[in-house]
């Protein structure tokens, strides 16, 4: 299970990534863009991700990912379940995530450093 915590360990290490705490949710952006977003109750976890694979990732696993709320789903967003996600998922949704946002030289650079 994957929490919070290992989250804001991981988005530390990534450039130009802030955490901020909006309307009670822990949301972690580059700029003002948001990357990564907790429920209130910090069950689920909100992450970039292409529209266009959106439903071939649900189709994957639905018990780990879901759609977000039909508003959302104009925005390159998909969802998942905290209790059911490894760390290693996470490590890979949240660092893709931050690399839509950033800069492709940042995105460049994070990879060869890893």
């Amino acid at each position: 299970m994957v929490t919070v915590a290992d989250v804001r360990a991981l988005a530390r290490t990534l450039p130009r990534s802030s955490e901020h705490l909006i309307r009670d949710r822990v949301k972690f952006r580059v700029g003002a863009i948001v990357y990564v977003a907790f429920s209130r109750d910090e069950t689920t976890m909100r992450f970039g991700y292409p529209r266009e694979e959106r439903a071939a990732l649900v189709a994957s696993d639905p018990e780990l990912f879901f759609l977000p709320d039909r508003s959302d789903l104009r925005f390159h967003w998909a969802c998942c379940r905290l209790d059911r996600l490894d760390h290693d998922q996470m490590t890979e949704l949240v660092t893709e995530a931050w690399r839509m946002v950033v800069p492709k030289f940042l995105a460049r650079q994070r990879l060869r450093a890893h």
